[in-house]
């Protein structure tokens, strides 16, 4: 019997894991595209709407307070608000949810 070092891997988490990068690589391509118009990425300092760094470490959005999560994101994103316009007819559901990935690691 052979005993020795083996790496222990669950079921899809490397696919995961692989699908969560590829997610937050496709939603900074179209944040790039449709977003950094009037968002930074890489800075809190707003452009024409606020900068989107650490705003999942803020946990609130600076607008309204209002607590942030994936739902909310997506809300914020398809509906817009007095000054961002809605973007549910511009962006497929997968692209808000890339989006919303990649906002995440900021």
């Amino acid at each position: 019997m052979l005993l020795g070092t083996a790496t222990l891997v669950t079921p899809g988490s490397t696919d995961k894991a692989n699908s969560s990068s590829a997610a937050v690589g496709r939603g900074k391509t179209v944040f790039q595209q449709k977003c950094s118009v009037c968002h930074y990425d890489n800075s809190e300092q707003k452009k024409i709407g606020p900068g989107l760094k650490g705003l999942s470490k803020r946990g609130t959005f600076s607008v309204n307070g209002n607590k942030i999560s994936d739902e909310s994101l997506k809300a914020w994103i398809e509906n817009g608000d007095q000054l961002m316009p809605p973007f549910k007819d511009v962006l497929e559901a997968s692209q808000i949810k890339d989006v919303i990935a990649y906002v995440k690691t900021l």
